[in-house]
């Protein structure tokens, strides 16, 4: 692969298009700015990153995630177009230079297609084909219609939802940049291939949009002609993965703190592990300076994220030919120094025991998962049985937008997928208990 080519500002269902002249941002920060201004991205302050939405302590929500990792993957977008445009001087005064832009642009929009509930709805949108009543449709669809369902996944969602001409919209849905749609696409490969995983970049109805835009950046095409698509990511993947890893595992752990889930002696000591020792002493005189508690967590939060955007920045560099080869395996955390390495997986392993497990992150994917369940499994009778008089209520309640009378069957559920997958956390709740009868709209 090669950067020229990879870094291409045309826009997916406007190629002719042409920018204002009087408009000086560049063509990768109008995708931003795009994307701030839209309602799916507005949507996100209403859906759950880890922790149930705040009471009297207020936690990371998807919104607020998003920005985080836009703003870390800027930062180790810019690093790494430094030093390659210092590695390869031919590459000044070219598209490289906008790289942190486009890391920024599709870190905003690498959440968009989660559904309420976070990975809950994801696992009650895929068991419900697999393992409950929507298993009796199995024989009405395609082997790859089948696949794209049972691993329901929500970054094929997000790039159907950045491409699919959704009704009332103009073609190639947000018109987002080709190289920046690309950046999204962590699984670049069709459903078929999530094996037990279910992991995959793009659902069969929007494979062509993903060949198109994968064949004009040169990625690199791992399989045959005539079979599903499998392509290499694209390397600015590895930027956009990086920033998420990072961004979720220490705002995690912050938050878990202030949850008091973890102690402030522990949250400090697993902060300080990613300290080299020859700084640590530094670092524990500037926390020792600062007062306030929580602001003492902050400050470790902020050294911890810089030292692994350092780090990550590094490990691209280092390992770029294998990356535009495509045979770089792994994500750039796993390729840091040995300290950030050890230190990391230690953080996962106390998220899992003491975050992931606690009761109150239980109890939210335990309702999440009840909640999305009933409402796929209505919405499913109604579109499958649309004579039906409860039917039809519920048909009328969906928006025009959603292709709900589609003439296939497969049509059909994307659409309450679409549907479903829209919604925040209240809004999905507040449907379960008025379709249950437990609350009215109010007079």
């Amino acid at each position: 692969m090669e950067w020229k080519k990879l870094i291409s500002a045309r826009r997916l269902g406007v190629e002719t298009y042409r920018t204002n002249a009087m408009d000086e941002r560049s063509e990768f920060l109008r995708d931003y700015d795009r994307l701030i201004f839209s309602a799916p991205f507005r949507r996100l302050q209403n859906k759950t990153q880890v922790f149930p939405l705040p009471g009297s302590v207020f936690v990371h929500n998807r919104l607020t995630h998003s920005l985080e990792v836009a703003c870390v993957g800027r930062s180790l977008g810019n690093r790494v177009a430094r030093s390659l445009v210092s590695l390869h001087p031919e590459l000044a005064d070219t598209s490289v230079e906008e790289i942190g832009s486009i890391v920024s642009a599709a870190c905003l929009a690498h959440d968009l297609g989660n559904p309420p509930f976070g990975h809950s709805g994801e696992r009650a949108i895929s068991t419900y084909f697999s393992e409950g009543k929507g298993s009796a449709l199995r024989a009405d669809l395609t082997d790859m219609e089948w696949d794209d369902i049972v691993h329901f996944e929500g970054n094929a969602n997000a790039f159907r939802l950045l491409t699919h001409q959704f009704a009332g919209r103009r073609s190639g849905g947000f018109a987002l940049t080709y190289s920046t749609l690309a950046a999204i696409v962590k699984y670049p490969y069709a459903s078929c291939y999530a094996g037990g995983k279910p992991k995959f970049g793009f659902f069969h109805t929007e494979a062509e949009t993903f060949r198109m835009i994968a064949d004009e950046l040169g990625l690199v095409r791992l399989s045959a002609e005539g079979e599903p698509l499998r392509y290499c990511r694209h390397p600015l993947v590895y930027l956009v993965e990086a920033a998420d890893d990072i961004c979720y595992q220490m705002m995690d752990i912050e938050d878990a703190y202030k949850l008091k889930l973890l102690t402030p002696d522990e949250t400090t000591e697993l902060m300080l592990t990613f300290v080299e020792e020859s700084r640590r002493a530094r670092v524990e005189e500037t926390f020792r300076m600062v007062t306030d508690r929580n602001e003492q967590i902050a400050y470790l939060r902020s050294k911890v994220i810089g030292i692994l955007i350092d780090e990550c920045a590094e490990a691209f560099v280092a390992h770029e030919e294998e990356i535009l080869a495509g045979t770089f395996e792994g994500s750039l955390i796993k390729h840091t120094g040995e300290r950030c390495r050890s230190a990391y997986a230690h953080c996962s392993k106390v998220a899992v025991d003491k975050i992931y497990r606690s009761r109150d992150v239980l109890d939210v994917e335990l309702a999440g998962f009840r909640i999305i369940n009933t409402l796929i499994e209505l919405m499913v009778d109604a579109v499958t049985h649309p004579d039906k008089a409860y039917s039809k209520l519920l048909i009328d309640r969906v928006s025009s937008q959603y292709e709900i009378h589609s003439p296939t069957l497969y049509g059909k559920l994307q659409a309450v997928l679409d549907y479903l997958s829209g919604m925040t956390d209240v809004f999905a709740l507040d449907l379960y208990r008025k379709i249950n009868g437990n609350s009215l709209p109010a007079v």
